[in-house]
């Protein structure tokens, strides 16, 4: 195999703002018309977890007219009952404003709540809080820890967001074998910034052994996912392989993605 041109993995952060949970029994009433009766009369009568699914129902207008006043009122009210998941979702809505003053130290709080029960979503938004000092101290130190917690879940975006930290040194010692972990286990879920940077690594040979047919081959995936800069890292890559080596590194992507990605390692 010849010598590649280094193709430096992107340090992208993953946005800012997270959805609101989908609560489990919305799989179902997503399709309906309008709220179910029993949900409501569940909530009015102080089920913490009817108020959660009514709350998101009205946040994203679903049989019903988008009212995010009353959506932060009934998540108000499973919050303060202990419900992780409304703790986290009030959180988002202080983060973006919806339904009540925007207020970060509010929102870092619900999501210290959440995070404490052990909801991955809430560790890894007070991470993020952290890391960018939005309602508490900036602390890289203290967002590894609770995207750790959140990645160690499965948490896609932790997992990618730990990748980087691991990569730069930023809140932790730099360590590139555990970024390509990191990076690994988010490209396994098809998120694309992982699969391009995870081909970054094996283009370098960092935290890998160098390998430009699997440098091609993951950053093809990210590239059919139009991650920005994949196609220019590819033709950067492709003249450095052979004909032969090409059509491996395609066959290999192709493999992957028809496996749903659990046959790609």
């Amino acid at each position: 195999m010849k010598t590649g041109k280094p193709v430096w993995a992107w340090a992208l952060w993953s946005r800012w703002r997270l959805s609101a949970l989908i609560p489990p029994m919305l799989a179902l009433s997503m399709a309906y018309a309008q709220v179910p009766p029993e949900l409501v009369e569940r909530a009015e009568s102080g089920d913490a977890a009817a108020q959660n699914d009514l709350a998101y129902i009205y946040n994203k207008g679903i049989g019903v007219p988008e009212n995010n006043l009353e959506a932060a009122r009934l998540y108000q009210l499973a919050a303060d009952q202990g419900y992780a998941s409304a703790q986290a979702n009030l959180g988002v809505m202080y983060t973006e404003g919806d339904g009540v003053a925007e207020d970060e130290v509010i929102a870092a709080e619900w999501f210290r709540r959440a995070a404490e029960q052990g909801l991955a979503v809430a560790q890894f938004n007070l991470g993020l809080a952290y890391m960018r000092g939005r309602g508490v101290p900036e602390d890289d130190a203290e967002a590894v820890q609770w995207c750790l917690l959140a990645a160690e879940q499965g948490l896609v975006g932790a997992q990618f967001n730990l990748g980087l930290m691991f990569h730069r040194g930023i809140g932790v010692e730099q360590d590139h074998d555990e970024a390509t972990r990191w990076f690994m286990a988010a490209a396994l879920q098809e998120d694309a910034g992982a699969q391009f940077n995870l081909g970054a690594k094996y283009a370098q040979g960092n935290g890998v052994p160098k390998d430009l047919v699997r440098a091609y081959a993951w950053i093809t995936l990210a590239n059919s996912q139009q991650y920005p800069g994949s196609q220019e890292s590819l033709q950067i890559i492709k003249e450095e392989l052979s004909s032969d080596e090409l059509v491996e590194a395609n066959k290999w992507a192709f493999n992957c993605f028809l496996s749903e990605f659990t046959e790609c390692e």
